[in-house]
């Protein structure tokens, strides 16, 4: 039986890097993909106008049309400034997507990473996704996304990475969609070019035998 499948992330962009495979295979394989976004990812900078944060949705839709998502929902947080609303208000708002859409499978960020808007999204999905009776969501991974996972302080709930996703067939998907997310990417040696995305990839890869793939941690899975 085909699967309901939600990425919930904090900004648009992070789908892609950190699960941009995973959904290309998911939509290949006839599940349907959909994605919500906690906050814009632009807001927050110095000086942004609201050009910059038309281009950024733009990137997105172009992204997330390149990956197969079907749907998107934008919830309208303060960028990395997650922290400064109630935990309720933001699960609140998860939760009626989870009720419209009954997830079976979530993607969302590592609890770990430096990002405080990445932190912050982890909670509200284990806290939106408790495993009362009858809930729709039966797997939750949590992926890495570069330059915000590994950048926290070593040793301190750092990514272990316990699935792994070969997506040797939709790199290729994976690059094009971050290609629409340019003016997000940087240049080499920066962490999160699209060099060092491949890099990973490949990496990751590797390590179990394939030639590219996507590691998530295991947060919870019912049979």
């Amino acid at each position: 039986m085909n699967k309901v499948v939600l990425v919930v992330a904090a900004h648009t962009d992070d789908e892609a890097l950190g699960c941009g495979g995973t959904i290309a295979k998911h939509v290949s394989q006839g599940d349907t993909v959909y994605a919500v976004f906690l906050a814009d990812g632009v807001t927050s900078r110095p000086n942004a106008t609201s050009e910059e944060l038309e281009t950024r949705n733009a990137a997105a839709t172009r992204a997330q049309a390149v990956l197969g998502i079907k749907k998107s929902y934008m919830l309208g947080f303060p960028d990395n400034r997650m922290d400064s609303i109630p935990l309720l208000d933001i699960v609140q708002k998860l939760e009626s997507v989870l009720e419209e859409i009954q997830p079976q499978v979530i993607y969302t960020h590592h609890h770990g990473d430096l990002n405080i808007d990445h932190r912050i999204t982890h909670q509200t999905v284990m806290t939106a996704c408790r495993p009362v009776p009858d809930a729709s969501v039966k797997e939750i991974y949590a992926f890495e996304v570069l330059s915000a996972t590994e950048w926290n302080t070593p040793g301190l709930a750092p990514f272990v990475p316990n699935t792994f996703i070969d997506i040797t067939e939709q790199l290729d998907t994976k690059m094009e969609a971050l290609d629409a997310y340019a003016l997000e990417m940087r240049e080499a040696p920066h962490s999160r070019s699209l060099g060092n995305t491949k890099q990973l990839a490949a990496f990751r890869g590797n390590s179990v035998g394939v030639k590219f793939a996507e590691s998530l941690m295991l947060i919870r899975h019912l049979s």
